[in-house]
Parts: C-alpha cells; structure tokens; sequence
C-alpha cells in the first residue's frame, strides 16, 4: 500500500462553495473507486479534519481509491448555514454529482462517522453505491427511521464503550437490518477512538483490502 497525497479543492455546491480534500492514492495502487467521506456534526465541532474522518479517509486512499473528504455548509470555507441535516444530504448529493463527472466509470464508495454516517446512510439508496461504512451512527436519535435500507455491501464499526451513541440501541438496530451489514464491535473504544485509531485503519484494511483490490487499476495514474 501507498501513501496518499492530499489536493485542497473547491467544489459547486447547492449553497456555494464546498470546500474540500481530495485524498490521492499513489500511482501503482490506484483502483477505479472514488470514496466520499462525510464528517461528524457541524454544530458540535464536526469537519472533515475531524481524526476519524481523516483517518476513514487516508485508509480508503492508502488502499487505492480516490478518497473525498469535505465541509457541509457553513464549515471551513464551505458557504452557507447549518441545514438540519436534509441541506447536508444536498450537499452530499452535489458532491457525489462532481466525483461522478470527474471520475467516470469508477465504483462510489460512501463513509461517514456519526452524524456524517447518518447522512451517508440517507441518500445511499439514491446511487449506484458499492461500499457503504458507517462509524459510530447515531441511530438512538431516531434519525434512521425514514432510511431506505441501501442494497450494498455495508461496514459499520463501533466502540461498546462509545459515550456519545448508545453502543446497545446500535447494535439490536444492526441485528434488526436485512440484510445485516458486518458489524465490527471495537472492545473498549469511545466515539472518538482516542488512541484507537491505528486499530481503525487497521479494520477498514482487513475488511476491505481484497474488496478494492478486486477493482480495475487506474492506468496513467
């Protein structure tokens, strides 16, 4: 695996400017996957700087895909205003619109840690997504009620010792999915994964690794 290297862009968006982080992976690994990755609440210091996000991000880019990072609205440099979550979903689908445009023929990959996992998980349904990873969801909030139930391979990764999301509501909710996603529980971790982080790439890798690498490679890359 390589190391990635990062490019700060500026994308459309339906309120302004997204600003955002385009993870590259190195040339001999590349695979044609492009991996959008949304980050944790904006009211509660979310951005897509956040730790977990960054290191979702980097393990998706070290593996070969292009990974996408970006603010919602009214984060960093991203224009506008906190949107209750259905203009974050906007802001997702703008972003998803520009990676196909730019990235054609490339399998879409969707991540997102705890709020971001949410609105990830929302609009899923609505492409051709092939890998769906959910982090620490916050699905006690009732917020996944109105999900439709996104047909594609889906990771979802939690602490049980997560203070923010109740680690027992996540898991009877991922027990009660059909069909289940692969549920990876992380002994002892918090929401943020504080000294765990290392451990988290290392799951992505284990559980993703021979599925990126099943993808066509990126010539002249």
């Amino acid at each position: 695996m390589g190391s990635p290297r990062s490019e700060k862009v500026m994308l459309e968006g339906p309120s302004g400017d997204l600003e955002a982080i385009i993870d590259w992976p190195e040339a001999s690994y590349a695979k044609k996957v492009v991996a959008i990755c949304c980050h944790p609440h904006p009211q509660h210091a979310g951005t897509m700087t956040n730790k977990v996000i960054y290191t979702v991000a980097r393990a998706q880019a070290t593996m070969g895909a292009v990974a996408v990072r970006f603010n919602f609205r009214g984060v960093g440099k991203s224009a506008g205003e906190y949107g209750e979550g259905l203009g974050e979903m906007d802001d997702l689908r703008a972003v998803i619109d520009w990676a196909q445009r730019q990235f054609p023929g490339y399998a879409l990959w969707l991540s997102g840690f705890s709020f971001g996992s949410w609105i990830s998980a929302m609009v899923a349904h609505e492409y051709q997504v092939e890998q769906l990873i959910s982090v620490a969801p916050p699905v006690e909030r009732g917020v996944f009620a109105s999900m439709q139930h996104p047909m594609c391979d889906w990771l979802t990764i939690m602490g049980d010792a997560d203070e923010v999301v109740s680690f027992t509501a996540t898991e009877q909710w991922v027990e009660n999915l059909s069909p289940r996603p692969d549920w990876v529980v992380m002994t002892g971790a918090g929401h943020f994964f504080h000294s765990r982080l290392v451990e988290l790439r290392e799951v992505l890798e284990q559980r993703l690794t021979s599925k990126i690498n099943t993808y066509q490679a990126v010539e002249n890359a």
